[in-house]
């Protein structure tokens, strides 16, 4: 019992030295991670002012890898010609100095969110316009430090950057929009920008833009000269496609059928004066009023755009409408001011013609084979029995008229007087209107959609 006894107490014994020794060497394990950080950062030790060395600790440009990860765009401005975009961008560099014992593996890395503790690339957006961090709830930053010198940044950040557009073809465009990130005051002899192999550039899966595609993107570099030497830069080019059903909805479709509203006009009657001008009118300035709302989404620039020809052409052909009312009044006014002088003279002519034909008769009575004259009645009856027999005598001796001829009676199917000239203007119009107009679109969207940008480089 006594050895069994003593047995027992060793092994409890043991047991609490065990714990004791587990707990010791956690607490020694966080202890030796702060230690670790006071022992690479510490005061006098490190000096964040000055950069690291080159690959293999040589005395060229400190070398650092870059990689992005978009994880929104908000919008697309055609007007400012800028677009929004927040990423997380990271960017890894060698610094030797920050070496330290990973303690048999145990400590992966070491975990900073203080920048201005280590030597940070002074890299900045050269074509940013406006940006902010995030520091909702914490600081949205860290830096890893690894035990080999391997230094990891990391932060989300939110920028406004410019890209200029060529609007020649909108809405049937696209453009490209690029991401530019260079140094603002290390060479490249001090410090050189690189991609990170592999995926540089990442993007979130099912990217929504509200009148835009995400269709590809590249990467390259940009590195510039200046007075002051030469500066390492890299780029992204995003190549964004213009989703055209918003826009054949809310203008195309929308300025067709204001066209063709204008056409009505030819159907109507040409004595409808306020019909057919109301019409014309309102179908103009609606299309006035399309047109100045389509360009006050758009820049002032100073090239003709696809939407500016389509709106130029939709709104000559409403205006063509409207004057063709105009022509078509004046020419019904014309004919029938000449209608009527026309058939006046022809009753004129139709009384004269009466006038000689009974002058001719009473000649043919005073001219006879008796012997004594005569004297002319002053009053003629027209039943008088003599007077009737010269008549016919006279319409004997009178030209029979000719057989019609059947190309005349033809042509007199479209009369060509004065006052038939509106209807056939009408006639004209609801043919020839819809005619050109279709060609206009042939024309239009064959030149449009098939077009290749001369400028592009994808």
């Amino acid at each position: 019992m006594g050895t069994g006894h003593f047995f027992w107490v060793i092994f409890y014994f043991a047991s609490l030295c065990s714990a004791s020794l587990a707990n010791n060497a956690k607490i020694n394990f966080r202890e030796k991670e702060k230690k670790v950080l006071d022992q690479i950062l510490g005061a006098g030790k490190y000096d964040a002012r000055i950069r690291p060395s080159g690959i293999n600790g040589t005395d060229g440009p400190a070398v650092v890898s870059v990689n992005i990860f978009v994880r929104s765009i908000s919008k697309i401005d055609d007007v400012t010609m800028e677009y929004s975009v927040q990423l997380t961008f990271r960017e890894q560099w060698t610094d030797e100095r920050l070496k330290f014992d990973d303690i048999q593996g145990r400590l992966k890395y070491l975990t900073l969110t203080e920048a201005n503790r280590v030597w940070m690339p002074d890299l900045f957006f050269s074509n940013e316009k406006e940006g902010h961090f995030h520091n909702i709830i914490m600081p949205n930053v860290y830096i890893r430090i690894f035990p080999n010198g391997s230094v990891l940044y990391s932060i989300r950040i939110s920028l406004t950057l410019a890209c200029p557009m060529n609007l020649k073809l909108y809405p049937l465009d696209r453009q490209i929009c690029s991401l530019r990130m260079a140094s603002y005051g290390w060479t490249t002899n001090d410090l050189v920008f690189l991609w990170k192999e592999g995926d540089p550039v990442q993007v979130v899966k099912n990217l929504h833009l509200p009148r835009f595609t995400l269709e590809k993107f590249l990467t390259d570099y940009c590195n510039s000269k200046t007075n002051t030497g030469e500066y390492s830069c890299l780029k992204v080019d995003l190549l964004f496609k213009r989703e055209f059903s918003y826009y054949l909805i809310q203008i195309y479709i929308p300025c067709c059928m204001l066209v063709i509203v204008s056409w009505v006009s030819f159907w109507l009657d040409q004595g409808a004066v306020p019909a057919r001008v109301s019409l014309g009118v309102t179908t103009l300035l609606t299309m006035a009023t399309q047109t100045s709302g389509i360009n006050a989404s758009l820049p002032p620039v100073s090239y003709t755009k696809a939407i500016d020809v389509w709106t130029g052409v939709c709104l000559t052909f409403v205006f063509g409408a409207l004057l063709e009312f105009a022509l078509v009044n004046y020419a019904s006014r014309s004919g029938s001011n000449k209608a009527n002088m026309h058939k006046e003279n022809m009753k004129k002519k139709r009384r004269d013609l009466e006038q000689a034909s009974i002058d001719a008769a009473s000649d043919l009575l005073d001219t006879d084979s008796n012997a004594t004259f005569a004297m002319k009645p002053l009053v003629r009856h027209p039943g008088d029995p003599l007077a009737l027999e010269k008549l016919r005598q006279c319409e004997v001796h009178m030209q029979a008229p000719k057989r019609p001829n059947c190309c005349k009676t033809w042509l007199s199917k479209f009369p060509t007087r004065q006052c038939s000239r509106s209807k056939r203007i009408d006639v004209i119009s609801r043919i020839t209107f819809p005619l050109v107009f279709a060609l206009f679109n042939l024309v239009y969207w064959s030149t449009y959609l098939f077009r290749e940008e001369e400028d592009e480089t994808f």
